[in-house]
């Protein structure tokens, strides 16, 4: 028996209680570079409670939908961020916490261009990659001491597609 978690498009406002969406959407802050480049500036808040920030390239299997949830982790002495290396969409899974422990997940497709940063301590599933290559730069924490928390679900969750998302999105 599985719980159904219907996957959405991405926007900073739904995504805000979990962390920031980093994007190149509007106008740039600044031009740059003799006028040839626009600076899309700060786009994440990066949190640590203790350590430095580092950048690490991640390469991830690709999975299918729909998805079985069945665990969900957190990093509570940093946030971390999620910069795909290609254009391609990826799947996006977080919960609030529920006193210790994931409350009910939402899902999010990104759309190509989208990246995102988990504040510190928010649950969150795996890294989930749609297509190869599963190419993504990550800006976390490192230092001392564990930074991770999981959670297995005794019920897990089936992450699908909503249905007015199947025809706009190729995946469905």
């Amino acid at each position: 028996m599985t719980r159904a978690v219907a996957i959405v498009p991405l926007t900073p406002a739904a995504f805000a209680p979990f962390g920031d969406v980093i994007d190149c959407t509007g106008e740039p802050d600044k031009i740059i570079n003799q006028g040839l480049c626009g600076r899309f500036h700060d786009r994440a808040r990066l949190d640590f409670a203790d350590g430095r920030a580092g950048i690490s390239l991640f390469r991830a299997q690709p999975r299918s939908l729909p998805l079985r949830l069945d665990m969900m982790e957190r990093h509570p002495e940093g946030s971390q961020a999620f910069i795909p290396m290609t254009m391609a969409a990826f799947l996006v899974v977080v919960a609030e916490d529920a006193g210790n422990t994931p409350g009910h997940p939402r899902a999010f497709l990104t759309a190509p261009g989208q990246a995102v940063n988990f504040h510190r301590g928010t649950w969150h599933g795996v890294l989930t990659p749609l297509s190869e290559p599963g190419l993504f730069a990550v800006v976390d924490r490192i230092g001392d001491g564990p930074n991770l928390e999981e959670h297995w679900f005794d019920t897990p969750y089936l992450v699908e597609l909503a249905q007015e998302n199947n025809s706009s999105t190729g995946l469905g």
